[in-house]
Parts: C-alpha cells; structure tokens; sequence
C-alpha cells in the first residue's frame, strides 16, 4: 500500500509542488489513519466479535459506539479555548491506539469457543476506542481547514481522499489475503498489528503540524436557547433534520448486521466478506463520481432519492437472499447488494453535505450543522443497539425470521423517506460542500467530523484568515519542527 500511494504521489515534491509539499504530513496522517479505522471500526472489528461468539446485540454495540458518543465529541470542543486544536486532537489520536492493544492479546490467546469476558472486554475497550475518537475529531477537521492555505484546499482534500481511500481499500485487500492464507486468529492478530501501526504512525504526522490559534467557542447559553428553534421550529432544515434521522435509524444497522450474518449464519469465509466490504468503497467512489459533474445542475434531491431507492433494492436482495439461500445463484446477488450499500450510502454523504450549505446561511453554520450531525448520529446509533435484542435468536445467533423482519422494515422506511425528500425545497446551483477529503470514505461516520461549535471563515474572509496558519509552518520549520522538515 505504500508503495502505491508513493507511486500515485510522484508530483509531491518541493520542486514540483512547493504550496502542498509543506503540508504533505497532514495527507500521510490520512494514509495512516485509514490502516487504523478500517480495522478498528470496520468490518474485521465485527467478525472478530462474531469469532468470539458475541451475540447481535453485543455486535451492535460495539458498532454504534462511534454514534454514540457523539454527546463527548460536543463536549470536547468546550476543551478547544483551554488546549488548543493541537493538544486536543493528539490526546485522542495518541490514546485511541493503545486500546487495540487489548483486541491483539486476545487474538493471540485465541480463546476456543466463546469466554464471556473476552467479549465483555471487547465491549468496553471499543467504547474507550471510540470516546478516545470522538476526542480527536473534535479538533482535527477545524485544525487542517485552518492550516491549509485556501488557495490549495480543493488540491489538498482530494489528495487527502485519494491517499485515504487507497489505504482504506488495500487494507481490505490484505485483510483478505490474511483470512485466506492464516488461521483466523493469526490472521486477526496480523490485522491488529496493522492498525496499532497505522494509529502510531498518524500520530506522528499529527504531531509535525503546527498549531494555530486557540478559537472561540459558542457560549451553552446560545447552545441551550437556539438548540429547540432549530429542532422544532417549521422551516427546510427542520424539514430536513429529521428525515436525515430518518436515513440514519434505518440504514446504520445493516453493514455491521449483514457482514454478521454472512459469518455465523450463511457460513461465509471471512475473505469473501472482505472482498464484498471492498465492492462497497467502489460504490462509494461510483456514486460520486456519477453525481458530481451533476449536482450543481439538478441539486441534490435526484440524490437523495438515487440514495433511497438504492437502499430499497438493496434489501429487497437481501430479502430475496434469505428465502433462496439455498439455490446457488442467490449467492451471486451478494456483490451487486454490497456495490448498491456503498452506492447509497455515498450519494447520500454527498447529497447531504450539498443541500445542507443551500440550507444554511454562510455565517451562522456551526451550531444548526452541529446539531445535525450530533442528532443525526445520536439517535441512528441506537438503532444498531435495539435491532441486535430483535435479532438475538436461540443461543446468541442472529434469528433467521427477525432478519427478514429488518429487511422488510427497511424497505418500508426507504420509500417513505423516498416519498419524503419531494417535500425538501431546494434550488439547483453550485455551492461548497461542508465536508472534503477522505471522510467520505466513511459515509455513517463522516458526518461526526462536522460536530464542534466553531464557526469556520467565510470564503470571502477566508484568505486572511489561512494566511498566517500557511506562514506557521515556515516558521516552526526554522526551530527544526515544521511538517516540511521533519
């Protein structure tokens, strides 16, 4: 993987790029991030569950402990005056590695058949992992828009999303390999080792960044009094929060569930389902590169709909596959339902971020986007937490018939959210998205990144605002700290 991105990275040089070279730290920092997260809250997380014998609802939990907490990440951005971006972030991103630790020596016991405290263990040490997280993300996505300059942040963030998304998708490739070639537990182990690397590694990258200058946060008086208007005041983005509620209560359950299911019911090696995890991150890419010479032209609403009319045909499928599982074209259905997952799941991230900065005024963003990614997260957290109880079946397995249940229910949902984006007012026409870079490549998670009460500049003030961060660098350089010497 190295060794692709360097071979994809050749113009990154002080010569041939002296504007981002200086800020090549930072894009390594999502190289190595993505060996850490892919693992860490990814699919080998949950068959490493599953291996343990954990029951759907301790699945579940482990899977929406990211959404969960989203409450700490609001929190943490009030530590953001006192510490600063830099201190902030490193706390969470230098933490966060040492509790796969724990996952690694219990792979390396490799327990038999299923010993309640390994899972018990699991449980708490993927909440510590994702408080630690939810920490670090508090700070990190202000922290990068402020140290790069604006005249290169469209280069940088698709840089960013192309040395994210191809770690993020050779880490599946190894994983893969690792299933194939190792006992599950070595192979397990492996994986581990890997994303302990990929955490040590990015930390190091975080660590060479400049800091820059601590911000103002909003006071919890101005949170506490505006946080209900925007909630239940009439009006588009209440309109529009809780229909995303609505997508993310439906659709957060099924890759964590299906990727189950397909170990411990359908009996599926683990490598096939790495390789179906993979076939999603090209429906991501697909979806995007489709809607995006598009959308400034029709809006984001087609998108909207292309999201739940994929999510539609998607379970339908997996309907269809838990009736005919046994007939062996069903499971030819298997990658064509992953591609649709990340098909959906990626336009809708995208659709979402657009129609959202239509929505809101330019200057008063921070707390309505926070709001609605906190909220949206929150409450579509639980809703893994809750199926995995419905599905608990006879001995902690998944129940064949509450399956069917959660695919028919989802279909339900998907329409009427289908039917409910024609009541969205929107405009058709350019305008920046909220979010770049390689976030995108986690769709449930990205909008996580967009929860902190700090206003970012406006375009028009935004160069002044980026001068003196793109200057810092230059100047820890000169006392032997700055990313470009290091």
């Amino acid at each position: 993987m190295l060794a692709l991105v360097r071979i994809s990275m050749p113009f990154l040089t002080q010569k041939n790029d002296p504007e981002l070279y200086p800020h090549r730290r930072g894009l390594w920092f999502a190289f190595y991030n993505a060996l850490n997260w892919q693992v860490g809250i990814g699919t080998p997380t949950v068959l490493f569950m599953e291996h343990l014998g954990a029951t759907p609802f301790e699945v579940g939990l482990v899977y929406a402990w990211t959404f969960l907490l989203t409450p700490a990440q609001v929190l943490a951005t009030a530590l953001l005056p006192r510490l600063g971006f830099k201190r902030l972030t490193l706390a969470g991103w230098g933490a966060r590695g040492w509790f796969l630790v724990v996952p690694l020596l219990i792979a390396l016991w490799a327990p038999a058949s299923r010993v309640a405290w390994s899972v018990y263990a699991m449980v708490t040490t993927m909440f510590f992992y994702s408080l630690s997280r939810s920490l670090g993300a508090a700070a990190i996505t202000s922290w990068l828009y402020a140290i790069v300059p604006q005249s290169i942040r469209g280069r940088y963030w698709s840089t960013d999303q192309m040395m994210g998304g191809s770690a993020a998708v050779g880490t599946l490739v190894v994983c893969a390999a690792l299933f194939a070639v190792l006992p599950p537990y070595w192979a397990f182990a492996v994986q581990y080792v890997i994303a302990i690397y990929g955490a040590w590694m990015a930390f190091r990258c975080l660590k060479s960044l400049p800091d820059v200058e601590r911000p103002k946060t909003m006071s919890l008086t101005q949170v506490v009094a505006d946080t209900p208007k925007l909630m239940f005041q009439p009006g588009d983005f209440r309109r529009y929060l809780w229909l995303a509620v609505g997508y993310f209560v439906i659709t957060t359950p099924v890759a964590p569930f299906t990727a189950y299911y397909l170990k411990s019911g359908a009996g599926l090696e683990a490598w096939k389902i790495m390789l179906f995890t993979m076939l999603q991150y090209l429906g991501v890419i697909g979806g995007n590169w489709f809607m995006r010479p598009r959308t400034d032209r029709v809006g984001a609403k087609p998108f909207l709909r292309v999201a739940m009319l994929s999510y539609v045909a998607l379970a339908a499928g997996w309907w269809l596959f838990l009736r005919f599982n046994t007939a062996g074209w069903v499971e030819a259905l298997l990658p064509v339902l992953y591609f649709l997952l990340g098909v959906g799941s990626g336009c809708f991230t995208a659709a979402n971020l657009n129609y959202l900065a239509k929505i809101l005024p330019e200057n008063d963003r921070a707390l309505p986007v926070a709001l609605h990614s906190a909220l949206t997260a929150f409450l579509g957290g639980f809703s893994p937490v809750l199926w995995g109880l419905f599905l608990k079946g006879a001995g902690g397995a998944v129940d064949f018939h509450s399956l069917e249940i959660f695919f028919l229910f989802t279909i339900a949902g998907s329409l009427a959210l289908f039917l409910a984006v024609q009541r969205l007012h929107e405009v058709a026409g350019h305008v920046e998205p909220l979010l770049e870079g390689s976030w995108l490549f986690r769709p449930f998670r990205a909008m996580t990144f967009l929860i902190n009460l700090i206003e970012r500049p406006v375009a028009g003030a935004g160069a002044s605002a980026a001068a003196e961060p793109a200057a810092k660098p230059r100047a820890d350089a000169d006392r032997g700290a700055g990313p470009a010497q290091r």
